[in-house]
């Protein structure tokens, strides 16, 4: 070897294992790209025996909130309840008094780095906790509780920079089930779905707190998180509330269209999913509708909607786009295949999901990687898979955690992971653990 060679040659080995030991973060809801896709590489293609190697295991209280990573930490919000938690009663407020925090913990280790805490009584139903995964961005992180305080903190010290209440500000009331739509930044921009009369989506200085739009009125405002797209060579804001899909200037609020889509009990909920010109927006009780955007400017046309023996119904999950078919979780638990351009249902597997049979309102979290899925079924287990339209080939599972929420006389996990430095971040209502991924 030519011996002017060996640096360059020893420069490029080194350069190639900084890149490999380059680590992903997941700062918000649904990932970096808000596309349920883990972009990572050298995670394993199935589950040792006796499970992967948990790194580490911390209490939490209640919640729904998924955890956020990001520059070594792990952001989760959770409920200290002052008194018993009353019984779940689907569409019936309870009062549950307690503290609802944000916590910070060292990515590395689990150890409490610093925490938020604001005293409140919560007056919903399933009043097991906040339902927002926090989002961090630029030093900061952001985070929606489920009575609607938005708060901005210092990512490193946990510092409040600024906060709003938002049902007070803009004289609104919490939806039943609390408020649950994870905050978007776009650019300079924070933008919540507040409630209330014009007031629907709301844009605040992601710096400083200061509105700087508000736009929509419904009669509820629903739970579905405000969603970027682009198409028709426009960035295009998502809102979908209880009575219709909306698209807006995500600068100014201007709305571009709106098409119908009333959702039963106000419960729009699943974020839309976006797939080449096709938009799919899903809810329970036959409430889907199939879009076509227009390729030279902002708009939509209904392809179909949903009838009772085609599409798919989730509840609380988000579906997956790919290759022209739609994975998701139907409300009564199947976790179907469905051809997206008519709609027609493919295979259906209970596996992935309920592992056994129906249930209200099941659930379980899709997330790709390579040509594999992470899917963390509300059984606690976390499952490898491959997805097509051939069939559901599950790979390998393993129980990651044990099911400690209440919902219709089971015990559930609804609480979206975190996959980032070759690990998944997952809680339940009573601890929050941190597993290697790592091949």
């Amino acid at each position: 070897m030519n011996t002017q060679t060996r640096p360059i040659l020893s420069m490029a080995f080194f350069l190639t294992l900084a890149s490999s030991a380059c680590a992903d973060d997941w700062p918000q809801w649904l990932g970096p790209k808000r596309d349920s896709v883990w972009r990572e590489t050298g995670i394993l293609e199935k589950f040792p025996e006796g499970g992967p190697k948990v790194l580490w295991r911390k209490p939490v209280n209640v919640g729904y909130s998924g955890p956020a990573v990001n520059d070594g930490r792990v952001f989760v919000m959770d409920f200290v309840p002052k008194e018993p938690l009353p019984k779940n009663n689907p569409g019936k407020r309870a009062k549950a008094p307690g503290i609802e925090r944000v916590l910070c913990l060292d990515a590395n280790n689990g150890e409490l780095l610093w925490k938020h805490e604001t005293e409140l009584t919560y007056e919903i139903s399933y009043p097991g906790g906040p339902r927002a995964t926090p989002t961090v961005d630029s030093g900061k992180v952001y985070t929606f509780g489920a009575e609607g305080h938005l708060t901005c903190l210092d990512a490193a010290k946990g510092t409040l920079l600024w906060s709003k209440n938002l049902p007070e500000e803009y004289k609104t009331k919490t939806a039943i089930w609390g408020y649950a739509s994870h905050p978007l930044v776009v650019d300079d921009k924070l933008i919540c779905v507040a409630g209330g009369d014009g007031s629907v989506a709301v844009a605040f200085d992601k710096n400083t707190g200061k509105e700087i739009w508000k736009a929509l009125s419904a009669k509820q405002q629903g739970y579905c998180p405000p969603t970027l797209i682009e198409a028709g060579g426009t960035r295009q804001l998502l809102i979908w509330h209880a009575e219709s899909i909306n698209s807006l200037n995500p600068h100014t609020g201007e709305l571009y269209w709106s098409v119908p889509l009333a959702s039963a009990g106000g419960m729009s909920i699943a974020t839309p999913r976006q797939l080449g010109n096709y938009l799919f927006v899903t809810g329970i009780t036959v409430k889907a509708v199939l879009l076509k955007l227009s390729s030279d400017k902002p708009g939509a046309e209904v392809v179909w909607r949903g009838t009772p023996k085609m599409a798919v119904y989730p509840v609380n999950m988000t579906p997956f786009l790919e290759n022209g078919h739609i994975y998701a979780v139907d409300s009564t638990g199947e976790f179907r295949c469905v051809a997206m351009e008519k709609g027609e249902r493919i295979w259906d597997s209970f596996a992935p999901s309920t592992g056994s049979g129906k249930a209200n309102s099941a659930t379980a979290f899709v997330v790709k990687n390579g040509d594999r899925f992470f899917i963390a079924s509300e059984t606690g287990d976390l499952i490898i898979a491959k997805l097509s339209p051939q069939k559901y080939e599950e790979i390998s599972r393993w129980k990651m955690l044990e099911p400690a929420s209440e919902a219709f006389g089971r015990k559930v996990v609804w609480s979206h992971p975190a996959f980032a430095n070759r690990c998944v971040y997952a809680r339940n209502d009573r601890e929050i653990v941190c597993v290697s991924l790592a091949k």
